[in-house]
């Protein structure tokens, strides 16, 4: 059974659903324009340990903050929850835009990170424009099965009328100076046909991470943990099984 509470911090409130409970502790971070329901499917194949789904301010459920928040406040305030809710390190699964958030936290408050998990990670820097991310995000998702798009589009409606706002937060943010600074081991996770993430940005990733592996799930775009998450909770439990 979930349990869905809030958490606010510095002004800014999150949603966390929570399903479970033990080791390891999953806290998934979503992307640009999405929400904590994105992850129904991989919650229900992570079904060892606590899973806890969070809606970022202004995103899903949670309410929108005075202002944007930055990648920077949005990682304080998840590792601000991580510290007073779960109480323990725990393994940070972002997605898209959250795979910058939980960077962010691994390399600001390493001591509530036990492992983490980029899944399609932003931003490219060869294509940091509004008009190039949601070009490539346009061309990947015609091809994702109805059930995605209208799941995609639902949370798209939900972010708002700042979502304008929200972009040129994530836009602003420079992950590959922060990949140095990441001390934990990371999973960066990529479908093979994901044009948001190219393939030379996430060997880049690779790259520039001191404890950092690469990899691809066959057939998959950019969605690949809401279309079809069986193969992506199977290599975020290979990953952890490398202790």
């Amino acid at each position: 059974m979930a349990v869905v509470e809030e958490y606010t911090h510095a002004g800014a409130t999150i949603i966390a659903e929570r399903r479970g409970a033990g080791h390891p502790v999953y806290v998934l971070v979503h992307g640009i324009g999405m929400g904590r329901t994105v992850f129904g499917e991989l919650a229900s194949h992570l079904d060892a340990g606590e899973v806890i789904a969070l809606d970022l301010p202004g995103y899903g459920e949670a309410p929108e903050p005075a202002r944007v928040l930055t990648i920077e406040r949005s990682a304080d305030l998840v590792a601000a929850y991580v510290r007073e809710r779960v109480g323990r390190p725990a393994v940070l699964v972002g997605h898209s835009m959250g795979a910058q958030v939980v960077t962010e936290v691994a390399a600001r408050e390493p001591d509530v990170v036990d492992r983490l998990v980029l899944v399609g990670p932003t931003v490219d820097p060869s294509a940091r424009t509004a008009a190039r991310q949601l070009w490539r995000l346009l061309r990947d998702i015609a091809v994702e099965s109805p059930r995605v798009i209208l799941l995609g589009a639902r949370e798209y409606l939900r972010a708002g009328p700042r979502i304008r706002g929200k972009f040129r937060a994530m836009l602003a943010h420079e992950p590959e100076k922060t990949f140095p600074r990441v001390a934990a081991p990371v999973l960066v996770l990529r479908g093979e046909d994901d044009l948001v993430a190219p393939r030379d940005w996430c060997a880049s990733i690779i790259a520039a991470l001191p404890d950092g592996r690469l990899v691809e799930v066959p057939g998959h775009g950019h969605e690949t943990m809401i279309r079809d998450a069986a193969v992506s909770a199977r290599e975020i439990r290979r990953f952890l099984r490398e202790k």
